[in-house]
């Protein structure tokens, strides 16, 4: 799926190689989430220099956790980690559009770019279904980059849900 403005797998290669190499851990953490029966997404956050600073998973059926999606553990445990709430220096790496209120958490978080795999025709909040980050109406807009390893980040998702059918 291909939306204007947006920049997408060409785009990896101008990014530096810590984007490639977070990209490549959430698809890992979205394996673990598989195994473990969750909705298989990973994200990680990354920061001004390269370094993962916030890894997450999707364990909302493990924590009994509707708000315990991969990116908002990543992000907290990144402003942990930063002894800080405000990301602006940092990169979250996810490998699912996230959604509304994942979103609205990279907002207020001031993640300064969100790179994401997979579009959701779903429920898609960075430019497919709504495009939150770019709402005139919120302020702070981060980066958006979709479609980074497009067909690796989507294989995980159609297996796991073609595995429940």
């Amino acid at each position: 799926m291909a939306v204007p403005g947006y920049t997408g797998r060409m785009m990896i290669d101008m990014m530096d190689d810590a984007v490639g190499r977070a990209m490549s851990r959430a698809l890992e953490l979205a394996g673990e989430a598989a195994a473990d029966g969750e909705v298989p997404v990973g994200a990680v956050v990354v920061d001004a220099r390269g370094r993962i600073v916030g890894e997450g998973r999707n364990r909302r059926e493990t924590h009994s956790d509707p708000l315990a999606h991969a990116e908002v553990l990543a992000m907290r445990r990144a402003a942990e980690r930063m002894d800080g709430w405000n990301l602006a220096d940092c990169t979250l790496v996810v490998t699912l559009e996230p959604c509304p209120m994942c979103a609205g958490a990279c907002v207020q978080t001031h993640v300064g770019r969100i790179v994401f795999g997979a579009w959701d025709a779903k429920l898609g909040a960075c430019g497919s279904v709504w495009d939150i980050p770019r709402d005139p109406h919120v302020g702070h807009v981060p980066e958006v980059h979709g479609g980074v390893r497009e067909v690796d980040c989507a294989r995980v998702l159609t297996d796991f849900f073609a595995a429940r059918r």
